[in-house]
């Protein structure tokens, strides 16, 4: 065996006799010192140590003082030391659940779910072609942080050089049954990187009551359901339009209520003022005594369509006396901040024989919608039928809420194109009522994202009850919860 002359990588040729036989080339093998590889394991070893001991310093402490009770104190010092630990991280545990749910448990939930996912990534990862080969190696997308809920697992991945999160989306099946998740959605992150959400409990699977009474309305934040991580859901009124979608039986009267029930401190203090325009006379006139107290109701379409164009001249007015003062509406009682509630605006705009009625109602509409946020007036319109030809100025409504519909082309008419693809699965939600009335997906600008919900549900019990007490008959004495002065945070 020799050494070849070749510069380059070393190799070495098999010494053979035969002149004729094909040479043989090999690698060398070269025999390092026993002692240089002790002296390397060992470095290591202490590197790994002192990275241990940096990143866990708690743990660090605890040992040592457990160490040191057990020199100098014998077998009574750990055992103080370990039963006022216990003590304490019972009563943080219990006294402070959101506290130590954010430093103790969530991390450790973190790493143990990152634990997990990592397990399985490269064959999940390469069973889904999102492996790449390339040059004959397997490139696999960077798994980074994970966070976690109760309910759901935010998996942070940077793409491999030449990905585009449409190819995550188009993989998210394969990767809920590969991570044994019940749904996946893929959102994207930032240049090279997306958010993989995994659904590993549902939510939003049993039917959420009517939320309490808030003591202080914030309009840019009306608590009327739960997101799909168990978070609340919050809908968004000053400075913005809202456009709901959905077949009948999908609980658009849900969110409704949930808007006005959230409403009602506002309402009282005359602050806010509702105006309900109910064509089918059956949704809103529930509650028509609300509506008649701190605002106004009407259900004949003429009737509807005054109401819309006497609320464009109230706006315009105020327009004009504000005009110079101020540039972000405040409410007060000189000045209320308007909501504007529609249900079924198709009738009016696309379903009223009567065309002048219709084209004054679509008028009134986007003028309202055009020119409203300024001045503290929001529009809030239900539909069944999303189509361009039934509602022409959907796109006037920067936040939009997509339930039960009955054709995937619907989805993205309402939310937007591509929303579908990103996980908005809207017309698959299921037509039983316990188990998908009030379901919803939310597209609220500007993120172009999806996200899954349920309006709590608001019976008639309820809203009798909000009747009595926010809107009693003359001369009968309420009962009203809490201190109502200075509601809008």
């Amino acid at each position: 065996m020799k050494l070849s002359p070749f510069s380059g990588e070393q190799i070495v040729q098999v010494t053979n006799p035969d002149p004729f036989a094909k040479p043989v080339l090999r690698s060398p093998v070269l025999h390092t010192p026993v002692w240089i590889i002790g002296c390397a394991q060992l470095v290591r070893l202490t590197w790994r140590l002192l990275r241990f001991l940096s990143r866990h310093p708690v743990a660090d402490l605890i040992i040592a003082a457990l160490a040191l009770a057990w020199r100098y104190l014998g077998w009574p010092g750990p055992v103080t030391i370990t039963g006022t630990l216990i003590t304490a991280t019972l009563t943080w545990r219990l006294a402070w659940p959101a506290s130590w749910n954010r430093h103790v448990a969530g991390p450790t939930r973190a790493r143990w779910r990152r634990w997990h996912y990592k397990r399985s990534w490269t064959s999940v990862m390469t069973i889904s072609r999102l492996a790449v080969y390339y040059r004959g190696r397997l490139l696999l997308p960077l798994l980074g942080p994970v966070t976690t809920t109760s309910y759901l697992d935010r998996l942070h991945v940077r793409l491999v050089s030449g990905q585009s999160p449409d190819d995550f989306a188009d993989r998210a099946d394969n990767l809920a049954h590969g991570f044994g998740a019940l749904a996946c959605r893929i959102r994207t992150a930032g240049p090279g990187a997306v958010v993989v959400e995994l659904v590993r409990r549902d939510a939003l699977a049993d039917i959420m009551r009517a939320l309490p009474v808030p003591e202080h309305t914030n309009l840019r934040a009306l608590h009327v359901g739960r997101r799909e991580d168990g978070t609340p859901w919050k809908i968004r009124l000053h400075g913005s339009h809202v456009l709901l979608a959905g077949s009948t039986g999908a609980g658009k009267a849900s969110i409704l209520w949930a808007i006005i029930r959230a409403l009602l401190p506002a309402l009282q203090s005359g602050l806010v003022e509702v105006l309900a325009a109910d064509p089918k006379l059956m949704e809103l006139a529930y509650g028509r005594p609300i509506f008649d107290r701190y605002g106004r109701y009407e259900s004949d379409p003429e009737r509807i369509v005054g109401m819309l164009e006497d609320a464009v001249t109230s706006m315009q007015l105020r327009a004009g006396k504000l005009a110079g003062r101020q540039r972000d509406h405040q409410p007060s009682t000189e000045y209320p901040f308007t909501v504007v509630l529609v249900d079924e605006v198709a009738f009016l705009t696309a379903y009223q024989p009567d065309k002048k009625l219709r084209d004054r109602a679509l008028a009134a509409i986007a003028t309202l919608t055009t020119q409203g946020r300024a001045v503290g007036y929001a529009v809030v319109a239900a539909l069944q039928d999303p189509r361009k030809d039934v509602l022409t100025i959907r796109n006037l409504f920067p936040d939009r809420i997509a339930m039960r519909l009955d054709e995937p082309e619907q989805v993205d008419m309402v939310l937007g194109d591509g929303s579908r693809d990103r996980g908005a699965l809207a017309d698959v939600i299921s037509t039983d009522p316990a188990t998908g009335a009030g379901i919803a997906y939310v597209r609220v600008d500007p993120d172009p994202d999806p996200v899954r919900v349920r309006a709590a549900w608001v019976t008639d019990d309820d809203i009798t009850a909000m009747c009595r007490h926010y809107a009693p008959p003359p001369g009968q004495v309420t009962d009203l919860p809490g201190d109502r002065e200075g509601v809008l945070a």
